[in-house]
């Protein structure tokens, strides 16, 4: 198989979060594919509840420093990098001070989530963009891991698609056990169309649930993969019948397990 270009914007990575289903896949996928031949580039937001001096972050200045609007309010976007020396893998934080210095991932103490987690996902998709594009290095392979993550593929599709490093890329979305129950913010559509996405099927948004966001990101996408026994079953259903090349779950203990994602991107 051809090496590809696998860009990887993950919800959550462990060792910097707890481990889960999503952390420990999106860790240990990142390292397979790498030692199978592929080019890896790997991001997750850099939550305040991850301490850095613990995981050795650093600031990458040249990377840092661009300012991005969303909701017409400026964000400074502030890149920081740290490897996980046992994979040998480097990973990309996306950080600012308005999303995430507070102490906690994607709900507060009193496990309600935060308000402006709409915002906060919108702020880290095209933060991971513009790195990439700052990088200069064109991907083959977007897959994205998360829901924090699903704002990506519509950029793709809708904002930075005639950019030469985007044009051709394919993109992957993964279903696995991420669900969030309250709705996002009312005016999320108004967001996603400020960001210069002009689209009728902006409309599904209307109803900013988690069912309507994942259902208008596998139209963007061109393979879907299920990676959690626990994903969402009509969403999974949405996803075998749109027509688009499915993964279908199976256990991560198997030999074969990650030699399928990697052929997957190969069909692709």
């Amino acid at each position: 198989m051809a090496a590809r270009k696998i860009l990887y914007v993950c919800q959550e990575i462990m060792p910097y979060l707890p481990e889960s289903e999503l952390s420990s896949l999106c860790r240990h996928l990142a390292q397979a594919m790498q030692e199978r031949g592929n080019e890896i580039r790997t991001f997750m937001p850099r939550y305040g509840c991850i301490n850095e001096r613990r995981n050795q972050l650093h600031e990458v200045i040249r990377l840092s420093g661009m300012n991005l609007i969303i909701n017409d309010n400026d964000h400074q976007l502030i890149i920081k990098v740290a490897s996980i020396p046992s994979a040998r893998i480097q990973i990309y934080f996306i950080d600012n001070d308005d999303y995430f210095e507070r102490k906690a991932v994607l709900v507060d103490e009193a496990g309600e989530e935060f308000e402006d987690n709409d915002e906060r996902a919108i702020f880290f998709a095209r933060g991971v963009l513009e790195t990439v594009k700052k990088l200069n290095w064109t991907p083959t392979v977007v897959h994205c891991l998360g829901w924090m993550s699903a704002i990506t593929p519509i950029y793709l599709k809708k904002v930075f698609n005639d950019d030469p490093l985007f044009r051709d890329v394919k993109i992957v979305v993964t279903l696995c056990d991420d669900r969030f129950e309250k709705q996002l913010s009312d005016d999320f559509k108004d967001k996603i169309a400020n960001e210069g996405v002009n689209d009728v099927k902006l409309e599904n948004l209307s109803v900013p649930s988690y069912e309507n966001l994942y259902r208008f990101v596998i139209d963007y996408a061109d393979g879907v993969v299920i990676s959690s026994e626990k994903a969402d079953a009509a969403l999974v259903e949405y996803a075998r019948q749109s027509g688009k090349p499915v993964l279908e779950y199976s256990t991560p203990e198997g030999a074969e397990f990650f030699d399928n994602y990697n052929r997957f991107y190969e069909e692709l």
